[in-house]
């Protein structure tokens, strides 16, 4: 398999021009100058170091800065050529899939490409062979390839490269398993630390390192952000807020308990209160609808065309939420929550629900420095983490 870091030298040297890369993953082009001021390095240490990078092929010129008076620095970057990264993000009946190259831009994207996800080999056969066909399709040079990383929903440990919740049924890591067949390094993450990094490196963060993402869709999940860093947790499942338990009702979770958060503020809890109100008499637009009128994204699109029903149902859902929400604000005093997932395309109408409970029911004096906000990636927001991830996961 290929290596990226095959930098040259050892020990300093080599780790020091990992450090450089690093750097122009974070900050974009910049100059030996600003490199220097920032490592606290000499600029001839920084120069022969890029000078090396660019030998090697990671490091690029773009041109002269553009300046007022001297002579202009030259810019420097990420060779976007040098490596590239696929993102796997797996779905109830399909899968998103994205190449992403060295520097942080999408080279190709397949959406929704049917897939059956079960816990069985076939369905890892299937996934990869989907797999295998997106690559040998995509034009890119293909040992320029350096990482696979698939996103799952439920437990997943990223760290020993098991799935506790769908494809587990070897005694072999999943990741083991899917490099074997795919002869690629693989990785795998929660879907919901995917999207949250999506969200937080290409999305609506504004400089915040404290960050909550709350995913908002079938099910409840929490990506948590701590200094700039996913936090995941003694066993890599932190942000099982879903099934955090909030109710006394006899709602069964698909967790096997019951009164868990996700039972009544969730996109699952969203249809089955519509579809027993609708049952019981009250009149909606979808009632007028073809096809499945219960799915999410008819019930969505209801919200969005103002279906009073449907409003007041995705309203008591945020409130819902709110209350929750409240109670990581009191706990984590973040700088910014995200509501992503589904739901966050019924806009304001959600938002301003949860908004309304964070404010009554979280402290005044923690909350008036946390910004809410709904998701900027929408429904990209899980693959973009997920490419993202692939290529964190080679420099670090």
């Amino acid at each position: 398999m290929p290596n990226i870091f095959n930098l040259g030298g050892e020990g300093k040297n080599a780790a020091f021009k990992k450090d450089i890369i690093k750097y122009f993953v974070a900050n974009g082009n910049s100059t030996i100058q600003e490199l220097a001021k920032d490592t606290l390095l000499s600029v001839p240490t920084v120069t022969k170091a890029v000078t090396e990078l660019i030998e090697l092929g990671y490091i690029v010129e773009y041109g002269k800065q553009e300046t007022s008076e001297g002579r202009r620095p030259i810019l420097y970057g990420l060779n976007p050529e040098s490596g590239f990264f696929v993102g796997v993000e797996i779905k109830v009946d399909f899968i998103n899939l994205g190449l992403m190259n060295f520097r942080g831009d999408m080279v190709e994207l397949d959406d929704n490409v049917p897939c059956r996800v079960d816990n069985t080999m076939e369905s890892v056969e299937e996934l990869c062979r989907l797999v295998k066909q997106f690559i040998d399709k995509s034009e890119v040079d293909k040992s320029r390839i350096q990482n696979i990383m698939f996103c799952i929903s439920g437990r997943v440990n990223s760290a020993t490269g098991y799935s506790h919740t769908l494809y587990n049924f070897s005694e072999q890591p999943l990741t083991r398993l899917l490099s074997d067949i795919l002869g690629y390094r693989v990785d795998i993450e929660n879907d919901t630390r995917a999207f949250a990094y999506g969200e937080y490196t290409k999305g609506v963060v504004r400089g915040e390192r404290d960050v909550l993402f709350i995913n908002a869709s079938w099910g409840l999940g929490l990506g948590i952000i701590v200094d700039g860093e996913l936090y995941r947790g003694k066993s890599g499942f932190a942000g099982e807020f879903g099934h955090t338990h909030m109710f006394d009702n006899d709602i069964l979770c698909h967790c096997g308990k019951k009164g868990c958060l996700e039972t009544e503020a969730s996109g699952s809890a969203m249809q089955r209160i519509v579809r027993r109100r609708i049952e019981e008499g009250e009149t909606s637009f979808l009632t007028s609808h073809t096809g499945d009128i219960y799915s999410l994204e008819s019930i969505i699109e209801a919200i969005n065309d103002e279906d009073p029903l449907c409003i007041d149902v995705v309203e008591h859902i945020g409130q819902r939420l709110g209350e929750s929400v409240a109670n990581l604000i009191n706990l984590f005093n973040p700088e910014l929550v995200v509501i992503g997932g589904v739901l966050s395309r019924a806009g304001d109408f959600l938002l301003q629900a949860v908004g309304a409970s964070v404010r009554k029911y979280s402290l005044s004096i923690v909350n008036r420095d946390t910004r809410l906000c709904l998701s900027k990636l929408n429904e990209r927001g899980g693959i973009i983490g997920t490419c993202m991830l692939a290529r964190k996961s080679i420099l670090d």
